[in-house]
């Protein structure tokens, strides 16, 4: 099903849906990776407005440069290993952006917009089954860059992908 644009995408996978061993594989790789990772207390975000290009540019080379880099559960440091949270984390404040560092509080932080709006920087977030699971930093042109799973590394990946296209929820904006 092809994401469209208009209202924000916010839908939930239904429960009835068969899904195959490789497709279950995924979503438990995925739920492990981002689920649980520690929280840090951070100010409320503020009124969400597009930002200029220099304010998301340097989020997106930062994270564009951690290609590669070692998937690890509840990192958030190069030296460490990533998990999809903490790339998120480590890619904004280091460009001087305050923002949650789990995936539910990364979510609930950021506004929520159609996947047309989206720019460099803005943030992507799946589900699986019923639950926030994981997400990526939108690079444009339907790219972004996350942190997939255990075993694996940073990485950029395509938003039209079935795998991604299913479990898409929503888009949500962090930078000002």
């Amino acid at each position: 099903m092809p994401i469209h644009s208009g209202a924000p995408i916010m839908r939930a996978m239904p429960s009835d849906r068969a899904a195959g061993l490789p497709g279950i594989m995924a979503a438990v790789l995925l739920a492990a990776g981002c689920a649980g990772t520690p929280t840090v207390p951070v100010p409320a975000a503020a009124e969400p407005h597009p930002a200029s290009s220099d304010m998301r540019g340097p989020v997106v080379q930062l994270a564009l440069s951690m290609v590669g880099v070692q998937y690890r559960y509840g990192g958030a440091h190069p030296h460490e290993g990533f998990d999809c949270s903490g790339l998120v984390y480590y890619t904004y404040t280091s460009n001087g952006h305050a923002v949650p560092r789990t995936s539910r509080e990364q979510f609930s932080a950021s506004h929520k917009i159609p996947l047309a709006q989206a720019v460099e920087g803005d943030l992507l977030f799946f589900q699986d089954q019923e639950k926030l699971s994981h997400v990526g930093i939108y690079l444009g042109d339907g790219r972004f860059v996350h942190a997939p799973s255990s075993g694996d590394s940073v990485r950029v990946a395509d938003i039209d992908s079935p795998y991604y296209q299913r479990h898409l929820i929503a888009v949500g904006r962090l930078l000002p």
